[in-house]
């Protein structure tokens, strides 16, 4: 695609093709687009994987020899990551890098339980016993002392939204929450939380954390929906793929869920509820060859025959998008057609 700067804009408008002002107003379009995503370049994928090498290193890969360093050392030391970080991300926005900046600010984000867990720590307020005092069991371990630090990572992201608006920092908050909604489960369930409460719990969270993308999707400049859909997804799906089902008509409706997954991509035009859809199809048809048609010299021929349909109504649907969407909308109540983001976008 050609690319045009603001010198080819202003010769528009001395040509009177552009009035004085649209070039602007256009130039800021164009540069909003390449921030949703229109332009993914290979830089941005070194942005996304520098980002969360740096989210491991402070968070779930933190060796238990930081602990020997000490609260005061350890707090001193996430507080300058913290203030570095956001002072470089703001930086960078000021210079009109704001994928860098962004992914940068939900790293400043992604710290702030390592400081607020210092904190309590250094000052008493730490409420679990010696032997749950490693940071690296926050990641790993359901206990409800965690919650002070993740209710100071929620409103320090939602803060952070605020100085640099980019979506990629939504999915700290997502965590945070994902977490939370753990923790506080445990209150209610007590100190014994089974695997399978957990999965409920998960399951639950990630259909609200959908609901409420779905609500935001298409009302904000910035496509904050993207990341809070995949913490959604990654939730819902895998509280629904862990969930144990003896009977066949169970694990037919995990089919069937997974199916109204895919659909869902469909409506809402994002990928990446068909990409969760067709893991959970994939191995429910998984499960039946290995378990239900083992001796079945015909299934590997019919899953094939369905795998080029698939692919055939894929390349269809490529070519007949919008006539598909319209179609879907005519078939819809108003009501729901003004709640579903791509049906307004479309």
């Amino acid at each position: 695609m050609e690319r045009f700067d603001a010198k080819d804009l202003a010769r528009a408008v001395s040509a009177g093709i552009l009035q004085p002002g649209q070039d602007q107003a256009l130039a800021d379009f164009l540069r909003r687009q390449a921030e949703a995503g229109g332009s993914f370049q290979l830089a941005h994928v070194a942005f996304y994987f520098g980002a969360l090498l740096i989210m491991g290193a402070m968070g779930w890969l933190l060796t238990e020899a930081w602990m020997t360093l000490g609260d005061g050392a350890l707090l001193s030391i996430a507080l300058v990551y913290i203030a570095g970080i956001t002072l470089f991300a703001l930086s960078l926005q000021r210079r009109a890098q704001p994928i860098a900046a962004g992914v940068l600010a939900a790293v400043a984000v992604a710290i702030v339980p390592l400081a607020v867990f210092a904190i309590e720590r250094l000052v008493g307020w730490w409420p679990l016993d010696d032997s749950q005092g490693d940071y690296h069991q926050y990641y790993t371990y359901v206990q409800g002392g965690w919650l002070t630090m993740e209710v100071a990572t929620v409103l320090a992201g939602l803060l952070m939204l605020r100085l640099v608006p980019f979506p990629f920092i939504v999915m700290p908050i997502a965590v945070a929450l994902w977490f939370m909604s753990m923790d506080l489960s445990e209150w209610f369930y007590g100190d014994v939380f089974s695997w399978e409460q957990r999965r409920t719990v998960s399951l639950w969270f990630g259909l609200g954390l959908l609901l409420v993308f779905v609500v935001i999707d298409g009302r904000t400049e910035r496509d904050y929906a993207f990341w809070g859909y995949l913490a959604g997804l990654t939730a819902f799906w895998g509280g629904l793929t862990l969930l144990d089902s003896a009977s066949e008509w169970g694990k037919f409706l995990y089919c069937l869920v997974n199916l109204g997954l895919m659909g869902l991509a469909v409506l809402l035009r994002r990928p990446v509820f068909m990409v969760f859809g067709a893991m959970g199809v994939a191995a429910y048809l998984g499960y039946l060859s290995y378990e239900v048609f083992a001796d079945s010299l015909l299934f590997p021929v019919v899953l094939t025959l369905i795998g080029l349909g698939v692919i055939v109504l894929g390349l269809q649907y490529q070519k007949r998008r919008e006539r598909l969407s319209a179609s879907l909308q005519a078939k819809l109540p108003q009501w729901l057609q003004a709640a579903l983001p791509a049906l307004r976008r479309g």
